[in-house]
C-alpha cells in the first residue's frame, strides 16, 4: 500500500473514454452492499445523457494513468445532487474520496451554488462520517426519492 501513498491524486473531468470507469467503480460498490437499481443502470450506462448533457458534471481521481475513484454533480433541476461517488478498493484509505468531495465543494463555490444535496444509505458508515466530517447535514427523504435504497438526505449550505 505504502507506494501508492507517494503518488499523487489529480482530479480530472469526465471525457468519453473514461465512460466505462464511471460505470465499473460505482457498480462495484452498488453490488457489494445493494444492487444495481434502474435508475442507477441509466445514469451510469449514460452519463452524457443523464448527468452531463442536463448541466451536470463528473469528475475523475487519477493516480499515475489508472483512474481510481470518480464523483458526479447531477443537476436536478432545483438542486445539484451530489452522487456517484466510488473509489476503488485498492484506493480505499488513501483520502481519495476525501479528496474528490473537497473538489466538488470547492468546485461548487466556485460556481456560486446556494447548496450540494446528497442521498445515502445508514449502512455506508465511512461515507456517511465524511459527509458530516465536511459538513452535510442532515435533512428530510421524500418519499418518492429517486433511489429506493436511499434511507439519508444530507444537504450541505455554500452560502
Amino acid at each position: 500500500m505504502t507506494n501508492h501513498l507517494k503518488q499523487e491524486i489529480e482530479i480530472i473531468p469526465f471525457e468519453d473514454e473514461y465512460s466505462k470507469y464511471f460505470y465499473d467503480l460505482n457498480a462495484e460498490w452498488l453490488k457489494k452492499y445493494f444492487y444495481i437499481e434502474s435508475y442507477d443502470e441509466k445514469v451510469l450506462s449514460n452519463p452524457r445523457e443523464y448527468v452531463l448533457n442536463p448541466g451536470g458534471f463528473i469528475f475523475f481521481a487519477k493516480c499515475n494513468s489508472e483512474i481510481v475513484g470518480v464523483i458526479s454533480l447531477i443537476n436536478q433541476k432545483t438542486y445539484f445532487e451530489l452522487s456517484k461517488m466510488a473509489v476503488s478498493p485498492k484506493y480505499q484509505g488513501l483520502k481519495i474520496g476525501q479528496k474528490l468531495i473537497d473538489f466538488c465543494i470547492t468546485f461548487a463555490k466556485n460556481k456560486q451554488w446556494k447548496s450540494i444535496t446528497l442521498y445515502s444509505h445508514r449502512n455506508l458508515k465511512a461515507a456517511i462520517n465524511l459527509y458530516k466530517k465536511v459538513g452535510f447535514k442532515e435533512i428530510e427523504v421524500e418519499k418518492d426519492a429517486h433511489y429506493k435504497r436511499a434511507d439519508i438526505k444530507m444537504r450541505l449550505n455554500l452560502g
